[in-house]
């Protein structure tokens, strides 16, 4: 099979950088957009074999347009960085003026267009807009849902996933989940490069116009922190309550919190909405995937090692 080029945006982010890293091993000719040089990460996906690096703004026409010419295949993930829809939209329209072949969008549900009185998450309503628009235009496109990142997790004091470590050892997780409610689980880092290609290979005829719920597991937060306690070999405790805010913020993103309070905390709704449930399809595409209790037993402690914790000494 002739070499592919594989446009990916965004491409320092979890999922983006795991599909560089998955692709260009295979040998695909991967273009990864990247809004400056900079970082581990950026540092990483530069020395890959296969990888040229598309430095700017995705606001920059002229840049998108010459990171989409000729290509045959894109992966985007939009961010709430700048104005989403909008970028979201030009985005695809330029991948349909290429004549990309399958693209391949991480979307999300709108809650609140399920006629049950679920409020919308205001960074999930956009990436909604946007894979509605992308339907309309005709653009072969199949639309990943990702589950919970497992990565999420951290002991410092940041809202929804805070491992807080208690005096005598323990970890508390409060969130506003219920408890017993299962909830879909991704190691994004680990899993979303393997099931995209996998996606990718088998072609548009086989997933164009799809929906697929990315998540490998579907675990209440009661049966999580089981897992955590099993892989650290301390007690790990979940406590219902509501989410504390302790540092600072980006913009926008308090509106998405109260959302998820309300939605999940108030009205127990499906994570993926009521038409769409994990985790058989990205079984089919994946096997190899990375669990809440190996992440907790092999990266988590690494991670935190990184953002200067020592309670693993």
């Amino acid at each position: 099979m002739p070499t592919r080029t594989i446009v990916v945006v965004n491409s320092t982010g979890r999922q983006a950088a795991s599909l560089v890293r998955v692709a260009s091993a295979v040998g695909y000719q991967v273009r990864a957009q990247l809004w400056e040089r900079g970082g581990i990460v950026a540092e990483e996906l530069e020395d890959l074999p296969n990888v040229t690096i598309f430095e700017g703004s995705l606001e920059d026409q002229e840049l998108v347009q010459s990171l989409f010419k000729n290509a045959h295949l894109a992966f985007v993930n939009t961010t709430s960085w700048g104005d989403e829809v909008a970028i979201g939209k030009e985005l695809a329209s330029a991948a349909k003026k290429a004549g990309v072949q399958h693209y391949i969008y991480s979307s999300m549900p709108d809650h609140g267009t399920f006629g049950k009185g679920w409020p919308s998450l205001p960074q999930w309503s956009s990436k909604f807009t946007i894979e509605n628009y992308i339907r309309q235009i005709g653009l072969p496109a199949t639309f990943v849902y990702a589950g919970i990142y497992n990565n999420n997790f951290t002991s410092l004091p940041y809202p929804l996933f805070c491992m807080e470590l208690k005096p005598n050892g323990s970890f508390e997780w409060k969130a506003p989940f219920h408890p017993d409610v299962p909830l879909p689980w991704l190691d994004a880092e680990h899993d979303v490069g393997p099931a995209v290609l996998q996606i990718l290979k088998d072609g548009s005829r086989k997933w164009s116009g799809h929906r697929i719920a990315l998540a490998f597991e579907v675990l209440s937060p009661r049966e999580v922190c089981a897992k955590f306690s099993a892989a650290l070999r301390r007690r790990v405790r979940y406590n219902q309550g509501p989410i504390e805010i302790k540092v600072a913020i980006p913009h926008g993103y308090r509106e998405q919190l109260d959302g998820i309070e309300v939605l999940f905390g108030k009205y127990n709704a499906p994570y993926f909405g009521p038409d769409l449930e994990a985790p058989d399809e990205a079984l089919g595409l994946w096997e190899g995937f990375r669990g809440i209790e190996e992440y907790a037993r092999e990266v988590f402690p690494v991670e935190e090692a990184a953002n200067g914790r020592t309670w693993m000494s």
